[in-house]
Order: structure tokens, then sequence, then C-alpha cells
């Protein structure tokens, strides 16, 4: 990459032909060419440099998505990267690549709901089986290991109870027994943490959260390593996921600050998370107490935090929650996050997994929060106005 990270984001495009620092948007189905002689030219170009953006029909792309991969691959310090329509469709897209009928894939166990219920459920349609691993425990991984597993799925930290894990440790048991392994680093993005540089095969990013950053678009990416690069390739060629040059220009647009953007989530969730600490009946999930388990393995691999957390409320029952959620001004009530705004909602029990290490007691309730690029001192007024809806 050259510049560092800040630097590079800035810089990541220049037409000198057309004096633009932004990227043609190039929308087309068809590319065509003067004669059947040079169309057969490009596929041997094509062939032999499958990264060289060598496009013969618009299913492969544009040069606008193709834009898009060079910055992202730079980013990742990856082999190449892969563009979906959707995060979701980065996550169906790295389990297509590897797995077969007879295969077993072990995943952590507090992962985003959508991908439980693809692997749990809809995989063993196809014989494929789905076991789940302890995030706190990771010889849970080496426990339910066979000659038949092929993969190891993580997602850091935990989906909604924010659990961080030793990542070193399960590469290197990926490692011992020749398996693969992916990870959804949505959370840290490659600005926090580069997972293919630490030895991960697939790198999942929702480029619909921050990378975008405005709430206006959908995306995912997929950044692979070298040795895993012809299997994912061959699977987005079979399964047609590919964005399209519209929401690859949208992402574009975002990307040159998500630099600026998540320094300031992190100071804004930092300053929240401190406050929200300090009140009796919240446990915050975010990693700010040091000392605790999941300050130091987020410190051993990561060089920040993003503005997602979670927090665990005692009530009475789950209308008082709903009351306190439901009264906050400033936060919107809804999916997503990553955007510039604060968001919050109660999470629902189906939403955990099937924990039993949750230590989620009968009057315990879990809360998601989006720390958006509000006024923190707005924020935490909103915030504790309406706590007094919690008994």
């Amino acid at each position: 990459m050259g510049n560092s990270f800040k630097t590079y984001l800035k810089h990541t495009y220049k037409d000198f032909n057309f004096r633009s620092v932004n990227p043609p948007l190039v929308r087309t189905s068809t590319m065509v060419f003067k004669s059947m002689n040079d169309l057969r030219k490009l596929q041997k170009k094509n062939k032999k440099n499958p990264r060289g953006g060598y496009f013969e029909y618009g299913r492969q792309g544009t040069s606008t998505t193709h834009e898009l991969e060079k910055i992202l691959t730079n980013l990742e310090e990856a082999h190449y990267t892969f563009l979906t329509p959707t995060g979701f469709g980065a996550v169906f897209l790295s389990l297509f690549s590897i797995l077969r009928p007879g295969d077993e894939i072990i995943l952590a166990d507090p992962i985003y709901s959508p991908t439980r219920l693809l692997s749990e459920n809809y995989l063993k349609e196809f014989d494929i089986e789905a076991k789940f691993y302890d995030p706190n425990n990771l010889n849970t991984i080496k426990t339910k290991l066979t000659k038949k597993t092929k993969l190891i799925y993580v997602e850091n930290p935990g989906s909604n109870t924010f659990e961080f894990q030793d990542l070193g440790s399960i590469l290197k048991i990926a490692k011992k027994y020749k398996i693969y392994t992916a990870i959804d680093n949505t959370w840290g993005t490659p600005y926090f943490i580069k997972p293919i540089k630490l030895g991960f095969d697939m790198s999942i990013v929702s480029a619909t959260k921050y990378y975008s950053g405005h709430s206006d678009v959908m995306g995912g990416s997929l950044a692979v390593s070298k040795r895993i690069f012809k299997k994912v390739m061959e699977a987005q060629n079979m399964t047609g996921l590919r964005l399209s040059p519209d929401d690859a220009y949208l992402i574009m647009r975002g990307i040159r600050t998500l630099d600026v953007r998540l320094d300031k989530h992190q100071e804004n969730a930092n300053i929240v998370a401190k406050f929200l600490s300090k009140k009796k009946n919240i446990k915050v999930l975010y990693p700010i107490v040091k000392g605790s388990k999941n300050f130091k393995l987020w410190k051993k691999y990561y060089s920040g935090s993003s503005g997602l957390m979670g927090i665990k409320i005692k009530a009475k029952n789950k209308k008082f929650v709903d009351k306190f959620v439901n009264s906050l001004s400033l936060f919107g009530h809804g999916y997503s996050w990553g955007g510039f705004e604060s968001l919050a909602l109660h999470q629902e029990i189906r939403e955990q997994g099937n924990r039993k290490f949750l230590n989620l007691n009968k009057n315990e309730y879990i809360v998601r929060l989006h720390i958006g690029l509000e006024d923190p001192v707005d924020l935490i007024n909103d915030i504790n106005k309406s706590l007094k809806y919690i008994k």
C-alpha cells in the first residue's frame, strides 16, 4: 500500500486523462469487441490473470467494481477481494466456496442470526453438518473436529454479546489440522484489524455498514488469501453474486472517510460506554474494562474499536426494557448499523443463539446500541432521561 492507511484512502484513484478524483460510473451488461480474435485475446488474458479486470461480460463486473476490488484488496492486504450485493452475500459465498455434501463446519456460537439459520438449518438439507463452539473456551473447537471438518467460521466480537476471542489460537488449530478459516470482520474492518495478514483465509465485511457509512447502499466484500482464491472465484462465477457498479461507486465515495468516521465512532462509543458503566443494573458489553479477558483479547489483535456495543440490563420484565428503548429520541429503532446515525434495538432471545454459557438470567435483557456521529453529550442526555423507565 505504500502510504499510511489514512493517506491511501484519500488517494485511492486519480485519472490524469480526465483530471477526475473519482472513478467513472460504468454501467453495462455487454462488452463489445472489434472481432472474435480480440475477444479471444482478452479471454486468454483473463485466464492468465483473473485479477486483472479483463471483462468480457457484465456479470464479471465493470471498471467501476474493479476499482473498488483493488482498493479493498490493498486495505485488507489480501490476495484479492470479491464483491457481493449484500454483506450476507459474502457470508454465503464464503461457505459455498468450501463446503460440499458430507462436510462439516465449526462456527462461533455468537454469530449473526442469518448466518446461524443458513449453517444450522439450510446446510443440513445438503448433508452438511454445522457445529458450534464456545468463544470463551476454544477447546470446544478441538472436541468438535473430525476428518470431515472443512471450515472454521469466526465472528469477532460475538454478535450482540461481544465476546472477543483469541484469534491466534484458533488459527493454530486450523493450521494444525489443515482447515480453512473465515472471519466476519464487519465490526473492526481492516482499519482496526487485518485478518488475512493475521492468517485467515477469508475476511468478510458488510460494506453496507462502515464502508458506506451513509446508510444508503448495500454490499459485501470477501477478501481472500492466495490459497483459497481459485475456489472462491469459481464459486462466484457459478452463483453470479456481483455488486452493481452504482453500489460500488457509493461505497467508494463513503470509504474515503472510513478512518475519520471510525475514529469519531470510537471516541463517541467510549464516552457513552464509560457513562453507562457507572449505572447500576447495566453491564456494558464493550472493551473498556482494563484487565478483563475481553479487553486483553481486543487489545491483542485490534488497534481500535468501532461504535457498536451491547448493554445487559437488569429489569423486572421485558416491557420496561422496551420502554427504555422506545423513549430514546436520538436513537432510531431499526436493523443494520455502521451509518452516521445512532440506533438502539432490544435483542430478542432468538438473536442470541443457543448459548448455555450466555449467563443471561431471567431478569436480564440485551440491548444493542450503535453509537453514531452525533454530539456524545446529547446522546448521553438522551439515554439518561430514558433510564428512568428501567425498573
